[in-house]
């Protein structure tokens, strides 16, 4: 069943009937334009049942903390959804035979900038292996999963973790989440100011609550401080965070000054990156910010734009994938303040009643561009100035050997959906810390599920790649680049939200395409193609050229157009897509477009281009 011209135009534009809720008037501060025909004061309501749970938490402690001490394997959902701030999700193997639920749960560690020093690294894959299913996963937002910690053990993983430095604060929840950022370590000073202003709007971000020392750490301060932080305590952002102009952006929460007793509607990510470099997605931010440095490389300010995410829900048009809209540009000093500014428009007139359309996307979206800067101006108390012109993007993984401009070299290391195990001949996690005990490199988590080792001494390339061959790890130029390209979430068994495979499923769909590819004499071309198990998007499957999202046990629906350079979403094709039709629906397709693309023409463009009808006609 393909979709026809009138639903996919209906999805384009769905959210145009689309209502925000929690809207107040507010002063405008002499702005040249106003919000009063889309703000409207709040009618006194009865909270959603999450903002009620939020707010008789006590900022994230009740009742986690009881139910920690019991002995059920388990938590209640109340407490399960207070868990999600301190970086931990509640799961359960679906595949699971026995009795009952087999509770276990996922921690998601806080990496701003993906940044992962040896002596972390060396401690989780120690975690992983005593407390977890031992293996590591790493995401699509730069940082690792350990899977299958039990409850009793969850204390111990995660003061563990704090106590060397580390944190999983935030890492899930209705609160900042990880901070990412381009993962190329290069040393120049573009490269820099990225990664140091991705650990700046981490501290920014942090909840403040008591609550993680209280129930991981018995009330006690961790031994380290967060590495992270100490590379920009000299930005004083303890301050920065607490100041108030006096236009409603800092609360009157003693707790939270930014967030209040109900943090934010939804989750909100951040992405930093450079002109140029797109290998984070930095269209699929809720806030995308862009280094803006003169000539000699002196930093002036920063592009930003809002308003990206991925999360939709299948058969609800008023849900969809977003690209980021250019907000404009801001300079050095002011940008704590505009990022404050922005977090506080989401805080106070997100949909706070609707969760599904939470995300400030929707509000963005709603409002148009121009209002929503005209909002975040109220706030920030002065106009916002016009984007910078900067060179177009392009999508860099980053993986094999770099020059990293210092001297050192880097090398991204290819991970197949993210996972870091040993299986058979094939021992990535062993081999990983081979490398890390042997020359104490420092990792990159990359924004395509795959490492960085940086600051590789050039005399010590040949071992590390003696290592890897010793382990069974390929060469990058052994690897496909259909699965060099790709991504897939986790899905089953263990994620709740999945409604049929992806990560497991993958490395067989990508054998198959290439198998259909080579028939058509096309073996030599690239598509960037991801799976997920669900609609949510964790793998972002709305940006690629190629997207295969379930909606069903061995069912899919097929998105096609995205662009190979990650800057506009795809647009859904077919509404179901049998898991052993892939042949019989991609054959045709990519006949078309070796018989009818322009020269050089990448499949997405191409998809793009001709439209959905085009290629629904030629595939009848």
């Amino acid at each position: 069943m393909k979709y026809s011209a009138a639903i996919i135009a209906g999805l384009a534009t769905a959210a145009q009937a689309f209502t925000v809720s929690q809207l107040s008037a507010r002063s405008l501060g002499g702005s040249s334009s106003s919000l009063s025909m889309v703000l409207e004061k709040p009618k006194e309501k009865k909270l959603a049942k999450i903002e009620s749970l939020k707010v008789d938490s006590d900022h994230l402690l009740k009742p986690l903390l009881t139910e920690l001490a019991t002995e059920e394997a388990g938590i209640s959902k109340d407490a399960y959804q207070i868990l999600k701030y301190h970086g931990s999700y509640q799961q359960s193997d679906r595949e699971y035979k026995g009795k009952g639920k087999d509770y276990q749960f996922m921690l998601r560690l806080k990496q701003p900038a993906g940044e992962l020093p040896p002596e972390l690294y060396r401690t989780i894959d120690d975690l992983s292996r005593d407390y977890g299913q031992g293996d590591l996963r790493a995401t699509t937002r730069q940082c690792f999963q350990i899977h299958g910690i039990l409850k009793g053990g969850l204390k111990t993983v995660i003061s563990t973790i704090m106590n060397i430095g580390s944190s999983t604060v935030g890492a899930c929840g209705d609160v900042s989440r990880n901070v990412m950022c381009t993962p190329a370590p290069f040393q120049s000073p573009e490269y820099k100011y990225a990664r140091e202003y991705s650990k700046v709007f981490a501290q920014l971000f942090r909840p403040m609550t008591p609550a993680f020392s209280q129930i991981w750490l018995d009330g006690e301060k961790a031994a380290s401080v967060e590495f992270w932080h100490k590379d920009v305590e000299h930005f004083n952002i303890d301050q920065a965070m607490t100041h108030d102009n006096g236009r409603g952006i800092v609360l009157d929460d003693p707790v939270e000054p930014l967030y209040g007793d109900r943090y934010l509607p939804r989750k909100f990510k951040i992405g930093v990156t450079v002109p140029g470099d797109n290998s984070l997605d930095i269209y699929t931010n809720d806030i995308g910010v862009i280094v803006i440095t003169d000539n000699a490389g002196n930093l002036e300010g920063f592009n930003v734009m809002v308003g990206g995410g991925m999360g939709r829900t299948h058969n609800k048009e008023t849900t969809f994938a977003r690209v980021a809209d250019h907000l404009g540009f801001v300079p050095k000093e002011d940008i704590m303040e505009v990022m404050k500014s922005i977090l506080a428009a989401q805080r106070d007139h997100g949909n706070r009643d609707v969760r599904a359309n939470a995300r400030m996307k929707y509000l963005v979206h709603t409002l148009g561009i121009d209002n929503f800067r005209t909002l975040v101006e109220s706030y920030f108390g002065k106009p916002i100035q016009p984007w910078k012109p900067i060179q177009e993007f392009k999508y860099h993984d980053w993986m094999g050997w770099w020059d990293q401009g210092d001297g050192k070299l880097f090398y991204g290391v290819h991970i197949e959906n993210g996972r870091v195990k040993d299986e058979g001949d094939f021992k990535l996690k062993s081999a990983l810390r081979a490398i890390v005990d042997k020359y104490n490199l420092h990792m990159v988590m990359s924004p395509t599920q795959s490492i960085i080792l940086r600051d590789i001494d050039p005399a010590d390339k040949a071992g590390i790649e003696a290592i890897f061959a010793q382990h069974g790890i390929k060469p990058l130029e052994q690897v496909d680049p259909l699965n060099r390209l790709a991504m897939a979430c986790p899905a089953l068994p263990l994620c709740g939200l999945a409604q049929t495979e992806a990560e497991r499923l993958m490395p067989s769909y990508l054998e198959r395409i290439r198998a259909v590819l080579t028939k058509l004499d096309l073996d030599q071309e690239e598509i960037l193609i991801r799976m997920t198990g669900c609609p949510n998007g964790c793998a972002r499957p709305y940006m690629a050229e190629l997207a295969f999202v379930g909606d069903g046990p061995k069912s899919y629906q097929v998105w096609l157009g995205g662009s190979p350079v990650l800057t506009r979403t795809a647009y859904p094709f077919m509404a179901k897509m049998d898991a052993d039709d892939l042949e019989k629906t991609m054959e045709p397709i990519l006949k078309m477009w070796k018989t009818q693309r322009e020269p050089f023409e990448a499949f997405g463009d191409f998809c793009h281009r001709v439209g959905s009808s085009a290629i629904e006609a030629y595939v009848r």
